[in-house]
């Protein structure tokens, strides 16, 4: 059988090698194509604000996916999630935001939950999803934000250690007895490794990674037959 193609819409370089990384490890019969533009994040850092245009922007890039005859479009930029469904109505395919997984997973672990970001907006955005996944699941949660904007700024000025440093530091004032999420694809790579006091941290690219296959996998098979 001819292997999947999946899109990845990307908002930052900085998502690119968490994502790959994340589906080189699923071990599935999968092609990837990117499209990118940089630009998004860095007026989303500049305004805070995402504008009609940014979403236009978005559902180009979607359409552009949908040309190159994928089976499925996953966003790799948790900032932009809130709008994912508005632009999944444009499109043919099965579209996936950057963090939604991985949030359900968060919610079905904790009433607590705790959100570490890098960019102003993705902070806020992710607790409001958060809550919106908690009240159609009937749950009540309580959610802390913490924003690193210096993570951030370390990662785009090619200091990728001091940037994991930073967020490790606040995991481990955080502390291990509830839930923590890491709102970015780009943050996955500060808990790369092993270390046990990372096993309460959800990333969403892995989770993603797996969600996306199994999108596609449906939406072909519904097609075939």
């Amino acid at each position: 059988m001819d292997k999947l193609k999946i899109g990845l819409i990307h908002a930052t370089m900085n998502s690119v090698g968490p994502i790959l990384e994340s589906f080189s490890s699923t071990n599935k019969n999968v092609d990837l194509v990117n499209f990118m533009d940089e630009g998004l994040i860095y007026e989303l850092n500049e305004t805070n604000t995402v504008t009609t245009r940014m979403i236009l922007r978005l559902s180009e890039l979607a359409g552009k996916a949908v040309e190159s005859h994928v089976n499925a479009i996953l966003f790799t930029c948790s900032s932009f999630t809130p709008f994912v469904p508005k632009i999944a109505e444009l499109v043919s395919v099965p579209v996936l935001s950057s963090d939604i997984s991985m949030l359900e997973k968060a919610v079905e672990l904790s009433e607590k939950i705790n959100v570490i970001a890098t960019v102003n907006a993705a902070g806020p955005t992710t607790k409001r999803m958060i809550e919106e996944v908690a009240k159609k699941k009937g749950k009540e949660v309580t959610v802390e934000v913490r924003v690193l904007t210096e993570a951030f700024e370390a990662l785009q000025n090619d200091n990728p250690k001091k940037h994991d440093e930073l967020i490790q530091r606040e995991i481990e004032n955080i502390g291990n007895d509830d839930v923590t999420v890491l709102a970015q694809y780009s943050m996955a790579r500060a808990v790369a490794n092993d270390n046990p006091m990372f096993g309460h941290v959800l990333t969403g690219p892995q989770v993603s990674a797996e969600a996306i296959i199994n999108l596609a996998r449906e939406y072909r098979e519904r097609r075939m037959t």
